[in-house]
């Protein structure tokens, strides 16, 4: 006992150090040391326990804040605490991988890995000839470091235990609907639902109304599903249940038109999938929509014109507000940002202006009867509002097209994949199925906003499609197989 004491002194000394020097920092308004505690602890998690540390980074996710809320004038901006932490778990899977040269083949060489691959290496190629190289490599290290937390080691935390599928909702869902209640709560204490309130009342979680919508309109699908799954404690439903409410009242008072649409085009999905529509016949049915409206789109144009409603707390006509292009800011500034990547693109159709450019050099591409009252030419007030139109003008014509192909495989393959679980592993069934939709939302969303270099979307955009690959490749085959997959699984995650 008394040698213990004897080697045990410096431990009291380096904590009492610890809080002197930490009381001094917070007495000259330095506040960054008093979580070093838990920065040691989540580094240790990194090493003990990944899996346990990506499920929680699933739920921090939703509560996480840009830090230039806390530290204002910064040449860089990231959310914490998610992205240091993906990071460092980036570099520790790098360092594995050289160090052990071990990874599941079978996810490597895995159809939606390859279109990862071709998505990643034409993002490299288009940063080497960007007009601003020092913007575009930051840009594709922020995508790197949520694409191979989120999706390759993701795979082997799904992996390593089904029931991390529903862990993974699960976590997030809460999460996100502490912040359901804290923008509900910000919305009656000014005594109405506005939807001007709205547009801040989830910061500084979510830095506007439609990235807060297009997440509840994403979570919403999973959520009901496992609140109707009879394979889960009735308690456990009832909970699940109440929290699918809490998100629909949220998405409502969110006011965010695009999540509604996005929501419905889901449900939509779904009944295809009920009615045993084929993928192809969908696809088809989305070509022939595409092409209608290219052929009439002058038509079409035409008539939104005369459509002057614009955005408003009543809901019928908040929604008919949604084809207003002739008054409403919002349709009108979205049209604008996206004129204006159409013209980067015919400036530089091949390799574009490079990753994360837009906002920045689509200023002079504007025209003045286009512009609206919430134009601008600073490049303070986002991108091209489209999850392809973005990348169209940023990384060319193979820039959409590369992230599409990682859509379509993911598509492919959750279909095939639930198929085939259906009977063995029907809790993964009910997942992957709520994830397909889930990430349809998303798809249709990325029409009109674009979120993926936020943690917001990428941790459930990139979760889902790890979970549906895990699914295909560890769930789907021969029981023995299975039983095989997981218990090697348990060596490597």
């Amino acid at each position: 006992m008394q040698i213990q004491q004897k080697n045990g002194w410096w431990v009291y000394a380096c904590t009492a150090l610890f809080l002197a020097l930490n009381l001094f920092c917070i007495y000259n308004e330095f506040y960054l040391l008093s979580v070093l505690p838990i920065a040691v602890i989540l580094v240790a998690a990194a090493f003990l326990a990944l899996d346990k540390l990506l499920l929680l980074i699933a739920f921090m996710a939703p509560l996480s804040v840009p830090l230039s809320e806390i530290i204002e004038g910064l040449p860089i901006d990231m959310f914490l605490p998610t992205e240091p932490l993906l990071a460092g778990i980036m570099l520790l899977f790098i360092f594995k991988i050289i160090s052990e040269k071990r990874f599941d083949k079978r996810i490597l060489t895995h159809p939606v890995s390859i279109t990862i691959y071709i998505y990643l290496a034409w993002m490299l190629i288009t940063c080497v000839m960007s007009e601003d190289p020092l913007v575009s490599f930051k840009f594709l290290l922020s995508r790197l470091w949520f694409i191979i937390p989120l999706y390759f080691i993701m795979t082997q935390v799904f992996r390593k235990d089904e029931n991390n599928a529903k862990h993974f909702v699960t976590l997030y869902s809460i999460a996100l609907c502490i912040v359901v209640v804290y923008a509900l709560v910000r919305h009656a204490k000014y005594g109405i639902f506005d939807e001007k309130i709205a547009h801040w009342s989830a910061n500084p979680f979510y830095k506007d109304h439609t990235s807060y919508g297009a997440l509840l309109a994403f979570y919403i699908p999973p959520v009901i599903a496992l609140s109707f799954s009879k394979l889960i404690d009735p308690r456990k439903r009832a909970t699940f249940m109440f929290m699918a409410v809490l998100l629909i009242v949220g998405i409502i008072f969110s006011y965010t038109r695009a999540a509604w649409l996005s929501l419905v085009g889901g449900f939509g999905i779904w009944c295809c999938h009920k009615l045993k529509i084929k993928f192809t016949t969908i696809v088809a049915i989305i070509g022939v929509a595409a092409i209608g409206f290219f052929t009439f789109g002058d038509m079409l144009m035409r008539d939104l014109k005369t459509n002057d409603q614009d955005s408003s707390t009543d809901f019928v006509e908040h929604l008919q507000s949604m084809a207003n292009i002739s008054t409403d800011a919002s349709n009108m500034e979205r049209i604008n940002r996206w004129n204006c990547a159409g013209r980067m693109f015919l400036e530089r159709p091949i390799f574009g202006w490079g990753p994360g450019t837009y906002m920045f050099y689509y200023a002079p591409f504007q025209i003045s009867y286009e512009k609206t009252i919430i134009s601008t030419n600073e490049g303070d007030m986002g991108n091209a509002h489209s999850e392809y139109l973005g990348p169209l003008a940023e990384e060319g014509v193979l820039g959409p097209l590369t992230l599409v192909a990682i859509m379509v495989a993911t598509i492919i393959t959750g279909f095939r994949a639930i198929r085939r679980t259906r009977a063995t592993h029907p809790m993964l069934y009910t997942i992957g199925l709520a994830a397909i939709i889930g990430l349809f939302t998303y798809y249709f969303h990325g029409v009109l906003n674009d979120f993926l270099d936020t943690d917001k979307a990428s941790v459930p955009f990139w979760g889902f499609t790890a979970l549906l690959v895990a699914i295909d490749v560890y769930y789907s085959g021969d029981k023995q197989e299975d039983a095989v997959a997981v218990e090697q699984g348990n060596d490597q995650a």
